[in-house]
């Protein structure tokens, strides 16, 4: 079978690493406006071939980069209200400056099957032991003058630097609700097992109804959800648990239905794109009320992608060199208990490709970045598709299958000259009915490499 070919444009150079891509339709305007945030704080629009900012917020963002430059806070989530072109409410997810904390761990974590203690850690001193606080807030466009901040909708803890999302903000189009996609808090292999506790609020899928008009002074910044006031609490629903790092939410319209796909960052074997139709929203007021009643809520309906007993379609695994083939390793489950009690209760994943992959034309992946279906016919071999991107570099594609199975993925080929010997995919963005795809690309892995970035629209050849 021969790969698709597709071409590159070149939309926007030497700006920083860009974490989020879509299109809107400005209060006034005719046409759609590319919308492109950064990890650093900007926010910038494209309109009739014209850059301008809609916000920087980069004096509001965590000082990135203490660690050698890689970094996974900062602007993270970016997205507009549905009636944003009447109200002109938009919404972003970023990490705080000045919220630096010493982390819930004095050190890095490796599970140890034969360690009892070290299977089940607990989160302990959370007010003093944490990383830094993720917010979600609202703003407003004005007649005259820049946005300003409207309210505040969530603060949240978290223990580690990494697995915060990215493009982690998205409406849906079935609720009308915002969705923010949250990872597990970081380190590796989810020390505390946060993403399976249903009180916690990291590695989730979260709706927020933000037509309850909830104005708090000093909203407390949170771990777990009956931290929050009742009233927040009243506010949302939680879709999904068992989220390792999530690249955000997709929706695909189909006849009269909406498949939604989300991708899972994996561990150290496998990237996962999971992909679901039906769900049943549990309520984070019934969390609380089972909570208090020391029961367990329903969890009939809701997505459980697995993690972190599941690495995708694996079971999460430490992997050590072997003693005599040093060009061989062995793969040892982390948590066999883990394992057999979400089995039966995880969703499938649509897809999977691997850190290692013996099998011809697939690649080996690094860490998945973004997943948006296609619906446009400009390029007529990806008509119904959902593509992804892998940090490494390396675009591809795969489809939803009606009777919910597995399936392969194919990877394209990119007919560009980048001019530089490394790239990394940091984002793949779309527009309002996703007729068209755009790329973010980054020269370097660090975020602190300033002005290394670059957006494309992918095209065909």
């Amino acid at each position: 079978m021969q790969r698709l070919r597709v071409g590159l444009r070149p939309i926007a150079n030497n700006i920083n690493l860009p974490t989020v891509i879509k299109t809107v339709v400005f209060p006034g305007e005719q046409e759609e406006s590319l919308v492109i945030a950064t990890q650093v704080g900007e926010i910038f629009y494209i309109r009739n071939g014209t850059i301008g900012t809609l916000l920087d917020i980069s004096n509001n963002i965590i000082k990135l980069g203490a660690n050698g430059g890689y970094d996974e806070r900062g602007l993270l989530g970016l997205a507009f209200h549905p009636d944003f072109y009447y109200n002109g409410l938009f919404y972003i997810h970023y990490s705080v400056a000045g919220t630096q904390g010493m982390g819930a761990l004095s050190g890095g974590f490796m599970p140890n099957p034969c360690d009892t203690d070290m299977l089940h850690l607990v989160w302990t001193n959370r007010e003093n032991r944490y990383d830094h606080i993720d917010t979600v807030e609202e703003w407003i466009l004005q007649e005259e003058g820049p946005p300003v901040k409207r309210r505040t909708l969530l603060n949240l803890r978290r223990p580690f630097m990494n697995h915060n999302g990215v493009n982690s903000l998205n409406f849906s189009p079935e609720t009308g609700r915002l969705v923010l996609t949250t990872g597990d808090g970081g380190a590796g292999y989810d020390p505390f097992n946060l993403a399976q506790n249903d009180m916690e609020t990291a590695g989730k899928i979260i709706e927020i109804d933000v037509d309850m008009d909830i104005f708090i002074d000093y909203l407390p910044a949170v771990t777990r959800f009956d931290e929050l006031p009742q009233s927040v609490q009243a506010s949302l629903t939680v879709i999904a648990k068992g989220v390792r790092n999530i690249t955000g939410i997709s929706y695909q319209r189909f006849n009269n239905y909406y498949i939604k796909y989300v991708g899972n960052v994996g561990q150290d074997l496998v990237e996962s794109i999971f992909s679901f139709v039906s769900y049943r929203p549990l309520p984070v007021t019934d969390i609380v009320r089972s909570y208090n009643l020391q029961t367990v809520p329903s969890q009939e309906g809701l997505i459980n992608l697995g993690w972190r007993g599941w690495e995708g379609n694996l079971p999460t695994s430490v992997i050590n060199t072997c003693p005599n083939t040093r060009n061989l390793n062995q793969k040892t489950i982390a948590y066999y208990d883990d394992a057999i009690i979400i089995a039966p209760l995880r969703t499938y994943p649509l897809t999977c490709y691997y850190h290692q992959d013996p099998r011809p034309n697939k690649f080996e992946g690094m860490a998945l970045t973004g997943v948006q279906p296609y619906m446009g016919y400009d390029i007529p071999e990806l008509a119904g598709s959902c593509v992804f991107t892998d940090f490494s570099g390396v675009l591809a594609y795969t489809y939803a299958t009606p009777d919910c199975k597995m399936n392969d993925y194919n990877v394209i080929d990119i007919n560009f000259d980048f001019m530089s010997s490394r790239v990394f995919f940091t984002s793949l963005g779309t527009n309002l009915d996703h007729t068209k795809l755009y790329l973010g690309v980054y020269g370097s892995s660090n975020v602190t490499d300033l002005h290394r970035g670059s957006v494309y629209e992918i095209i065909r050849v």
